[in-house]
């Protein structure tokens, strides 16, 4: 007798599906669900709409960036779980070596297996268990389902005929006739193996249903990594070692041993294959498909288009999540062989480009440092200089961004992070990404070229390994693009596109020229947001000149968007000019026309954020820094000329205290506050 109360029991596993404690889905159900019960969130991204899903923003090193990748996946993955045509292709993330595939896969199966771990999202399949009733088996007692096939597709095929299955399970289980239809919306037949057991049980018991389920456990599938199970991954290997075998499996001599009846298709090993340990509601990662050999290839064809394992003409359907990913390189040249066309057909190709977004990058450069606390080779702690990582992500990302005549690399880089880009708006922007994406040639799309993360990963090697860091136990900023350059000329083989390279390496450069004018006034101030306040302080003044009620004394009251609080402010005039002549604009109209664009950000951004502080302004935290820098220190001639002479007391006490402000106040160490005053002293990179 079946006892329907056993966890075990097939009876009770249906029983438990019906009411809600064990879930049945496919793996496209149960991607998509984990993704969208994540939560999504409606974002604007280089002035469009997108979507951002909260599974991909969970964890110490989620994914950064990757939108249109991702969306395009989700809408991939929920169309095929609503039957549409993405249930018969594989996704296949298509892009430069370096940015993000194949992490981005990591990080999904990563999730899908953590989902799983929770006890109503569980996957079970089942076993045959008593064989040794039957004949043939030899010393063979229990089978598991080698595709790790649900209980509920053994359930659904419980009569021979798929009819009179549906009509039993109706009457047997007391499912509603919706809930009847919506099950069997994902029937499929038992694999081989399982089908040919199974009527054997079904002889044996003469149909006696009860003692058939008497034959058959219930169990979990086992959610671990190593085993390659619910998640696999097959790399693609040389044409030497790789067969059909590492995907398929083989005829399996032990069980030969036991088996007497050559006809049983349990004498095929699948689990030696890596698609039957996914088969069960798995994903299977196919890294570099297009590097396999064709007759590899032309297997991926089989099992994309009917999702069937097939061997000497049996079948095991499988259930499976297909991704792959490819460079640009070997999928072209994959494309360039016509009668491949097929399985490319098959695939549904999403191109991904390098990370634009110099923000999101400093993300992506953390990574690529480390959170571990770094030591020199005397094993003596080394510091970061707090430039550095702003030094990295801007100079990897000029890289990565095409030239155009419509903007310069430097408004192309602010456009792309949502910041204020002088006079150029987001829809140039956008133009651009439109006309560069209709390009037959993938990699003159946007972001398709550039430094990848594993080059910036190289650069920070170097800058480890070199005897100035170590000696001065400091990552100072500026030794990062001389490594950078080192990486452009040992990885990137094309002429034009080193010397591309070169240039944005420059421009790079020039933005750290202005970050370290902006940390020295900061310093010299001896207040880490002096600048800051001066720019706000500018922007108040443009808004307040204008006021109805500003007396003869230049003083403007106003309501602080930030705190909500009445502040009282003098206009200088005088300092509005300087800034105004320091930005080259030199007659009123340019005056006011520049001034107006201001106030029309003030009342974009600040509905928007509050605390939004213009500090993305670069030409006009440039020119204010510039105007105080100059006037502060008149009398002793400029900034620079009191660093660089320090042979009277009052320059050195000077020196002294911004190197105290920038070591207790900026995070500077020693070593950086010396060789970023003595950069800022000489010539280089001053524009």
């Amino acid at each position: 007798m079946v006892d329907n109360n056993d966890p075990k029991s097939l009876l009770n596993h249906i029983d438990s599906v019906r009411k809600g404690k064990r879930t049945f889905e496919d793996a496209f159900q149960g991607v998509s669900r984990m993704i969208l019960e994540s939560g999504v969130e409606k974002i604007n991204v280089k002035g469009r709409t997108t979507y951002q899903f909260g599974i991909f923003s969970k964890g110490k090193k989620h994914l950064v960036g990757m939108y249109d990748e991702i969306n395009s996946f989700v809408s991939f993955v929920k169309d095929a779980s609503e039957g549409g045509s993405s249930r018969e292709m594989a996704f296949v993330l298509v892009g430069e070596p370096g940015n993000g595939k194949t992490f981005f896969v990591d990080y999904l199966c990563d999730a899908y297996r953590a989902f799983l771990s929770k006890q109503e999202n569980r996957k079970y399949t089942f076993r045959f268990k008593q064989l040794d009733e039957l004949e043939g088996y030899g010393k063979i007692k229990i089978i598991e389902s080698q595709t790790y096939e649900d209980p509920m597709i053994l359930a659904m095929n419980m009569k021979e005929i798929k009819s009179e299955s549906k009509e039993y399970f109706a009457k047997q289980f007391k499912f509603s006739d919706k809930d009847v239809d919506r099950l069997f919306g994902l029937y499929r037949p038992l694999g081989a193996c399982s089908g040919y057991i199974w009527n054997q049980i079904r002889e044996y018991c003469e149909n006696d249903m009860e003692k058939m389920l008497s034959f058959i456990d219930v169990i979990t599938v086992p959610l671990t990594e190593s085993l390659g199970t619910i998640t696999g991954k097959y790399p693609a290997k040389d044409k030497i070692t790789s067969s059909a075998v590492d995907l398929l499996g083989e005829e399996s001599i032990q069980r030969l041993l036991h088996i007497t009846d050559t006809n049983n298709p349990y004498r095929f090993d699948l689990r030696r294959g890596a698609l039957a340990r996914v088969a069960g509601g798995g994903i299977h990662f196919s890294d570099e498909i297009y590097k396999n050999k064709k007759d590899l290839v032309q297997v991926y064809l089989g099992v994309i288009q009917n999702r069937n394992i097939e061997i000497d003409g049996y079948k095991w359907p499988i259930d499976t999540l297909i991704i792959a990913t490819s460079n640009n390189s070997e999928f072209n040249t994959f494309l360039a062989e016509k009668e491949e066309a097929p399985i490319v057909d098959r695939c549904r190709i999403c191109y991904v480009a390098h990370n634009t977004d110099y923000k999101l990058q400093k993300e992506l450069t953390e990574y690529a440092i480390g959170s571990d606390v770094k030591s020199t080779i005397n094993r003596e702690k080394l510091h970061q200089d707090p430039n550095l990582n702003y030094a990295a992500s801007v100079g990897v990302v000029l890289t990565r961004l095409p030239r155009s005549e419509k903007l310069t690399p430097v408004e192309t880089m602010k456009l792309s992070a949502g910041e204020v880009a002088g006079e150029k708006s987001l829809k140039t922007l956008g133009e651009l990404i439109d006309s560069l994406n209709q390009d037959t040639d993938i990699t003159k799309r946007f972001g398709q070229k550039g430094l990848g993360q594993r080059n910036l990963g190289r650069a920070i090697q170097l800058l480890l390994e070199s005897s100035e860091t170590n000696e001065g136990n400091c990552m100072f900023a500026l030794d990062i693009f001389k490594t950078l350059e080192t990486v452009v000329l040992d990885y990137v083989t094309d002429s034009g596109d080193r010397a591309k390279f070169m240039d944005d390496l420059k421009t790079a450069r020039g933005l750290y020229r202005e970050r370290i004018m902006t940390e020295i006034f900061n310093a010299y101030m001896d207040e880490p947001l002096a600048i800051k306040k001066d720019v706000m302080n500018y922007v108040n003044m443009i808004i307040g000149v204008d006021a109805e009620h500003l007396g003869a004394d230049m003083m403007w009251k106003y309501k602080d968007p930030q705190t909500g609080e009445l502040k009282a402010m003098k206009i200088d005039e005088r300092y509005i000019k300087n800034v105004e002549d320091r930005l080259g604009l030199k007659t009123e109209e340019q005056r006011s026309s520049f001034r107006n664009t201001i106030r029309k950000i003030y009342g974009q951004k600040l509905s928007l954020d509050p605390n939004y502080d213009f500090m993305d302004n670069l030409e006009l935290v440039k020119a204010i820094t510039d105007v105080r820098l100059k006037s502060d220190i008149a009398g002793a001639g400029s900034l620079v000329g009191a660093l660089a002479n320090r042979t009277n007391e009052e320059n050195q006490k000077l020196h002294d205290r911004m190197i105290n402000t920038m070591i207790n106040k900026l995070g500077y160490c020693n070593t950086c506050a010396q060789k970023t005053i003595e950069y800022f002293c000489s010539q280089e990179d001053d524009k």
